[in-house]
């Protein structure tokens, strides 16, 4: 999906705090890996795309390159930074712990109606990998849904917040993974992992949801730094 395909699925925005509004939706779009490393962000595009003047888009890019989300290049150019190895690596390995914590707290303190819709989600996201062609942009929706509802079940909203910011910078290699490798939703171990974090939450078992959990992040890792999609140095 291009950038421009990507933000004409947000369509018009309401004429209401504007710069929190464009700033969310294009929070969202980072977060589950709908724009990629190293693509472009034009502000007028952005703007004539969601319907709203210059201004909340600056406003809104200005808050995602202090979120070190965007970056603005010599050219002076805004697009999302290029990560590299070595960044992944330690971003991956800050995930796991956090992320992770967060699936053993979600063992603990998730709610019926919280593990109903964790449920739901990974029904979901298995289905899609069942078909033989599958919307691979749904398929990264669902992955963010599916452990932001897990995150979300800790009942700490802090957690979910530090987790976000994450997310942030994760959210466009993620699209390296799911989002343009058909055959991962089929051959690679997400299902396996959200069936299992799904399991070991149903059953109050807080070490089996951060394996779990940790095994999707490590797995996906692995095979992103493999496909060779990150910058060396």
């Amino acid at each position: 999906m291009s950038v421009a395909e990507a933000l004409t699925t947000i369509g018009p925005l309401e004429r209401e705090t504007l710069g929190d509004r464009v700033y969310g939706h294009l929070r969202e779009l980072l977060m589950s890996g709908r724009l990629a490393p190293g693509d472009k962000l034009s502000l007028r595009g952005t703007a004539e795309a969601m319907g709203v003047s210059m201004m909340p888009v600056r406003e809104a890019v200005s808050r995602l390159v202090a979120d070190r989300a965007l970056e603005v290049a010599p050219n002076r150019a805004v697009r999302v930074p290029i990560m590299t190895v070595t960044q992944f690596r330690e971003l991956t390995t800050v995930r796991i712990e956090i992320e992770g914590f967060a699936a053993e707290r979600a063992a603990a303190a998730a709610s019926p109606d919280q593990i109903v819709r964790i449920a739901a989600l990974e029904a979901a996201f298995r289905a899609l990998s069942l078909l033989a062609r599958p919307d691979l942009a749904e398929a990264v929706r669902l992955n963010k849904d599916l452990h932001f509802a897990i995150y979300e079940a800790t009942g700490l909203p802090t957690l979910a917040e530090i987790i976000g910011a994450l997310w942030l910078k994760a959210g466009p290699v993620i699209n390296l993974d799911l989002g343009a490798n058909p055959d991962r939703l089929a051959t690679g171990g997400a299902v396996r992992f959200h069936a299992d974090a799904l399991a070991a939450i149903r059953a109050g078992d807080g070490q089996g949801a951060r394996a779990a959990i940790a095994a999707d992040i490590s797995g996906a890792a692995d095979f992103i730094i493999a496909r060779g999609g990150l910058a060396a140095a």
